[in-house]
């Protein structure tokens, strides 16, 4: 039985020369998150920073210009580091400080659900639907998917997170990362 178990063990093993495949990955699906996320930002910096900075209905942060800039400056030039595999590790820092500043500044007080599924948030959702269907296109409009509540929760902030924390561990991945054939090259020269 012990025997068996070590050659499961090898040929899992086995798997380990595709380990590159999980770093990419978990890079290509951040890389439009971010991107969106950070120019959506600087398209409209100005409502941005109002944005950061009103306390009535923005966030009230302070030093409402540095931050806005700060944050959109990260997202972007973090969506472009990502995709290349160049300073992962390094851009995590400030990515995951992005997202904890956006999880408990913007989406804490709604809870941990990004889409609601609350009984208030299926009512609302059946009278969009009915308003939609009386006076729109409904089939024209759903024929791409179905419309949902955005709760606006900490879920998908927290899942960014760690994943960004992730790439700050185990850094860009083998082969398709600049980091990986600097760290080579700095190794062997």
């Amino acid at each position: 039985m012990l025997e068996l178990l070590h050659r499961l063990q090898n040929m899992l093993d086995t798997t380990r020369a595709l380990d590159f495949m999980a770093p990419l990955a978990i890079r290509l699906y951040l890389v439009p998150v971010f991107w969106m996320a950070g120019t959506n930002k600087l398209a409209s910096m100005d409502n941005t920073i109002a944005w950061f900075g009103n306390p009535d209905w923005g966030l009230g942060l302070p030093f409402p210009m540095l931050l806005a800039w700060a944050a959109a400056l990260t997202e972007a030039g973090g969506a472009i580091l990502l995709l290349l595999g160049l300073a992962t590790r390094w851009i995590s820092i400030p990515l995951l400080v992005t997202m904890i500043v956006a999880a408990v500044t913007v989406h804490w007080q709604h809870g941990w659900a990004a889409i609601a599924e609350t009984p208030a948030a299926t009512a609302r959702l059946e009278q969009a639907t009915a308003i939609l269907q009386e006076h729109g296109n409904y089939a024209w409009l759903t024929e791409a998917g179905n419309f949902a509540v955005l709760n606006n929760g900490i879920e998908f902030a927290v899942t960014y997170g760690i994943m960004v924390l992730t790439l700050f561990f185990i850094g860009g991945g083998r082969y398709v990362s600049v980091d990986y054939w600097l760290t080579r090259r700095c190794q062997t020269g």
